[in-house]
């Protein structure tokens, strides 16, 4: 089996904030008054995940400590083989809280160096329209800033957020929403109605509907796969109980990520070596999992030409054993 850390990877599917190294989340909380426990804690839904992340983002108060987490996080996905990232960035709610709308974003952008990465802004669906509305106003702002999406709790719907999207898809933004994580097929379609999203983020509940498999498959959407995540939040009971291959086998195109790779504690490396030994994938299957997460990214035309060429050159050793 060859190294997964060498195999060319794209990242879709990532929160900034859920990436901090332990080490710099401990040290951020000290030098910022906040307690930090040793370990994540056991959570029991996504509501226990959200207050977990109120405590991260307390961590977070200078621009300093904006600016190291996003440089820190180019280092340890160049490490693991990632080669483009698209990465989900909370900003609106940082700025807000911090009385200075632009200085988080600003931070994270300046940090993010070394690794092609374009950034996403999201917003939590229960919180107000006119905070998404400064989202967008924010990703306008700012070139490196290439889509929007809506993240949190399925159980709040995107209708209200409608103007938002229009607004979005007509000055040229991309829309990647967060559905088919903790509800079902009515979630997907409203996503792809309404919220005219562009691949699926996470997506495993449309197996609950053919109907929207076929749908789906048709339109050529991708999902946005955490396997790990799902577990962890209690989403699926285990990872070899986990969809993955079910998703597969319907003809859907697969990316795999890791969501929230501090509290999972899989990189993107290790994220492929959980599902590889889960399932038993050969390194076939898993370039085809890297190939997927490359023709799926908003990369430009060249980065994915080259990425393509790279990981059929990581297969090319077995021809000479």
């Amino acid at each position: 089996m060859r190294d997964l850390a060498a195999l060319p990877k794209a990242h879709l599917h990532v929160h900034l904030e859920s990436t901090i190294r332990p080490g710099t989340l401990r040290e951020l909380g000290e030098a910022n008054g906040v307690a930090v426990p040793a370990e994540p804690p056991q959570f029991d839904g996504f509501r226990a995940f959200a207050d977990y992340n109120a405590l991260i983002r307390a961590c977070l108060q200078h621009p300093e400590d904006f600016e190291r987490i996003a440089r820190e996080y180019c280092e340890d996905e160049l490490a693991q083989g990632t080669r483009y990232a698209e990465v989900t960035f909370t900003a609106a709610s940082h700025g807000e809280r911090l009385g200075d709308l632009e200085m988080p974003l600003e931070s994270v952008l300046k940090g993010l160096s070394g690794l092609e990465t374009r950034l996403l802004l999201d917003h939590s669906r229960r919180r107000p329209v006119d905070r998404a509305e400064r989202t967008l106003d924010l990703a306008l702002k700012y070139d490196e800033v290439f889509a929007i999406g809506m993240a949190g709790e399925e159980n709040h719907s995107l209708r209200p957020f409608a103007t938002v999207f229009d607004r979005a898809r007509a000055a040229g933004l991309h829309l990647l929403h967060h559905t088919g994580e903790d509800a079902g097929p009515d979630s997907i379609r409203e996503a792809l109605e309404v919220g005219r999203t562009e691949r699926l983020g996470h997506g495993i509940r449309v197996l609950d509907d053919p109907s929207l498999v076929a749908e789906v498959r048709e339109r050529g959407l991708a999902l946005e796969v955490c396997p790990s995540s799902n577990v962890t939040l209690g989403l699926v009971p285990s990872l070899p109980e986990h969809p993955l291959p079910r998703l597969v086998g319907a003809g859907l195109t697969v990316t795999l990520n890791t969501d929230v790779p501090s509290v999972t504690g899989a990189n993107l490396a290790e994220e492929y070596a959980r599902v590889r030994d889960a399932f038993g994938y050969d390194d076939t299957a898993m370039a085809d999992f890297a190939r997927a997460s490359v023709t799926a990214s908003f990369a430009p035309e060249s980065t994915k030409q080259r990425m393509l060429r790279d990981i059929d050159a990581w297969l090319t050793p077995a021809a000479g054993g």
